[in-house]
């Protein structure tokens, strides 16, 4: 039997990574076998590639280059564990996916929306996610989360507000083309809320 392929995106300080994982683990609770994956990353590949994008040594990477390489390691990752796992039954919750490189190479840095498109299908084989949880947060208290780390900050989280506007901007007009795949999810509050939330849109599609 097929997994379930579920992905969660939104600005960098939206909390992504965090309900992820928290919902990874409820998932084990419920006796669900589940797998959670991040991009750039998840291989040995895909890590070395992000230690490339993520390094500020590197602020002057080409946009080109930049895409390109996430859609490297994300070609990876889906051949050598999304696709395997899925077919294997599990649930692969994957913290970020194509929709990042449209939010952020294509509505924040304004490549072509197109082509962007037309390279991750040739990276993922037309790889599309059951659903795509959108965390979607006011860039101005994104900020001030990622002020209060300023350790884990890296390339991606020094581009600044009006950029992370375009790219919150960008995720909902994804969100308002594929409405039967987002799941457009209010950010604030206290983790535990919004994992509550979380868990109400999802738990019904995880038990059907």
């Amino acid at each position: 039997m097929a997994g379930r392929f579920i992905t969660f995106e939104g600005i960098d300080g939206c909390g992504k990574s965090t309900h992820a994982r928290s919902f990874v683990d409820r998932l084990a609770a419920r006796g669900v076998k589940a797998l959670l994956l991040r991009e750039p990353g998840g291989t040995d590949i895909g890590e070395r590639i992000r230690g490339i994008l993520l390094d500020k040594a590197h602020m002057n990477m080409a946009m080109e280059a930049e895409l390109l390489l996430f859609t490297a390691a994300r070609a990876q990752l889906v051949r050598e564990v999304v696709r395997p796992a899925l077919a294997a039954g599990t649930v692969v919750v994957l913290d970020r996916f194509t929709d990042s490189s449209e939010a952020y190479q294509g509505y924040g840095r304004g490549l072509d929306l197109d082509e962007i498109r037309q390279v991750n299908r040739f990276a993922t084989g037309g790889l599309v996610p059951d659903s795509t949880v959108l965390l979607d947060l006011d860039e101005d208290e994104a900020a001030r989360r990622m002020g209060v780390r300023p350790e884990a900050a890296d390339r991606l989280d020094d581009e600044g507000a009006s950029f992370m506007k375009r790219v919150r901007d960008g995720y909902r007009k994804l969100a308002q083309r594929s409405p039967e795949r987002f799941r457009v999810v209010s950010a604030s509050g206290s983790v535990d809320e919004v994992d509550e939330r979380i868990d109400a849109i999802l738990k019904e599609e995880m038990t059907s």
